[in-house]
C-alpha cells in the first residue's frame, strides 16, 4: 500500500499539533488547530470555542479567519450554533445543511446570519481534557462537497492531537507546582533541623526534646514551626523556650 501525500500532510499536522515546548502559548496551538483543520478538510474556515470555568457559557477564543471569527462571536451573542452545542455535549456534531425552511432549521437565528455570510452547512467535534470538556472545533462550509465521515473523525484527530498537547501542558504545570512544594518542604525541614541542633546545644537537651519543645511552643502561640524555627536558627530564641520544663 503506497503512501499518499495527504496521509503525509496528515501525520506532519498531527506531529506539528503534539510537539510543543512545554512553556508554549496555548492560543497559539489553537490557532494552529483552526489552520490545520483548514489546510486539511473541504471546509470555507474553522473556529474554536471554549467553555467557561462552570462549563455553561462559551467564550470565543480563535479563528482561522474573520469571517469564522465574526460567525463565533454570533453563536455566543445569541445563545446557539454548532460549536456550543458540540462544546455542551461533548459529541462530534455531523454536517448539517443551513438552508430550508426557518421552521426546519436547528439553529433559527444563527443559520441566516450564517447563510447571508456564505455559510450553507457547519459542522464540529469536541475539544477536550481528561476528564473536563474544554469546548468545539467549529468547521465552517460555503459549497459542496463537504466533509465526508472520515473527514469528520480525521477533525477530531486533529482536536484529540491538540488536546493531549494541552494536557501534557497542564501536567507540566502540576509537576512543577508538586516540585515546587517538595523543595518547599525540604527548606522547611533544613531550617527545623537547624533550630533543633541550637537549641539542643542552648539547653543541653537532645535533638528530640529541642523538637518537642519547638513543636508545644508553636501550637500553644499557634504559629508555624517553620517560622518558629526560622526564628530560633537565627539566633532569636522566645524566652519560653529557655524555660528548663518542657
Amino acid at each position: 500500500m503506497s503512501t499518499t501525500d495527504r496521509e503525509i500532510r496528515i501525520a506532519h499536522a498531527v506531529l506539528e499539533l503534539t510537539h510543543r515546548r512545554a512553556d508554549f502559548d496555548p492560543l497559539e496551538l489553537l490557532h494552529d488547530l483552526t489552520a490545520q483543520a483548514v489546510a486539511l478538510l473541504p471546509v470555507r474556515c474553522a473556529g474554536i470555542t471554549v467553555l467557561d470555568r462552570e462549563g455553561n457559557d462559551a467564550v470565543y477564543v480563535t479563528a482561522s479567519d474573520d469571517l469564522c471569527l465574526a460567525l463565533e462571536e454570533d453563536q455566543g451573542e445569541l445563545n446557539e450554533g454548532p460549536c456550543l452545542d458540540s462544546a455542551r455535549t461533548q459529541r462530534p456534531l455531523p454536517v448539517l445543511s443551513l438552508t430550508g425552511p426557518p421552521g426546519s432549521l436547528r439553529w433559527p437565528r444563527f443559520a441566516p446570519r450564517a447563510r447571508r455570510a456564505g455559510i450553507m452547512a457547519v459542522a464540529a467535534v469536541p475539544l477536550r481534557l481528561p476528564q473536563v470538556p474544554l469546548g468545539a472545533l467549529n468547521l465552517l462550509m460555503a459549497e459542496p462537497p463537504y466533509p465526508s465521515s472520515r473527514d469528520l473523525r480525521l477533525a477530531q484527530v486533529l482536536a484529540d492531537a491538540t488536546s493531549t498537547a494541552l494536557a501534557f501542558r497542564q501536567e507540566i504545570a502540576e509537576m512543577e507546582q508538586v516540585l515546587g512544594q517538595l523543595q518547599t518542604a525540604l527548606d522547611s525541614r533544613l531550617v527545623i533541623e537547624q533550630a533543633k541542633g541550637a537549641l539542643s546545644v542552648r539547653l543541653n537537651v537532645s535533638l528530640d526534646e529541642a523538637f518537642q519543645r519547638l513543636r508545644a511552643h508553636a501550637r500553644s502561640h499557634q504559629r508555624q514551626l517553620t517560622e518558629l524555627s526560622a526564628q530560633v536558627a537565627r539566633g532569636q530564641v522566645p524566652a519560653e523556650l529557655l524555660d528548663p520544663t518542657p
